[in-house]
């Protein structure tokens, strides 16, 4: 198997936007906030700033490190969209027979009367990410993707139903739109 010599991408940075780089570390602040990232899985995979770029390079690679590579890149272009446009995942409350009550405490999503359940339900906000709550809705925005994504998923994960026909039993909450804040 022929292995390639070197991998080298460059990152434009925007104009609103700082990246500092420090070793493996890398924080990018903008106008909607700072996401801080620690690729020091990532040992073969040099990051530096260079001529107003980020630069992700990598040598003498083969399948694993291009792709740990090339995974560095995308977290670094997701963080620069994210504080200058940042991100919103949209979820949908769907209820049949019992009204599902959604309310948010502290760094906690406390769902109540979840099919005619006594003990209320709670799902964990991760990170520095904004919850709303509607009467259909909840919204959940932030500057760093995988914060937002992680708290849509841990709210769907506890209105999981188990040992129900999926078919008869559609309550939960559920992730209908993902966009950009702006």
């Amino acid at each position: 198997m022929v292995r390639a010599v070197a991998i080298r991408e460059e990152i434009e940075v925007p104009d609103k936007v700082s990246v500092e780089v420090e070793g493996r570390k890398v924080r990018v602040r903008g106008p909607k906030g700072a996401v801080e990232r620690d690729f020091s899985y990532a040992k073969g995979v040099r990051i530096y700033l260079g001529n107003g770029k980020v630069v992700v390079e990598s040598f003498f690679v083969d399948r694993k490190l291009k792709a740990q590579a090339y995974s560095v890149v995308s977290h670094i272009k997701n963080a620069i969209e994210g504080v200058l446009r940042g991100y919103r995942y949209k979820l949908r409350i769907v209820h049949t027979h019992f009204p599902i009550s959604v309310k948010v405490s502290g760094d906690r999503v406390v769902i109540e009367n979840f099919i005619g359940e006594k003990a209320p339900r709670v799902a964990k906000i991760v990170g520095n990410v904004k919850v709303t709550v509607t009467k259909t809705d909840v919204i959940i925005e932030g500057c760093d993707l995988e914060a937002v994504a992680q708290a849509a998923a841990n709210i769907e994960q506890a209105t999981r139903i188990r040992d129900f026909d999926r078919r008869v039993f559609v309550d939960g909450i559920y992730v209908y739109e993902r966009d950009y804040a702006e």
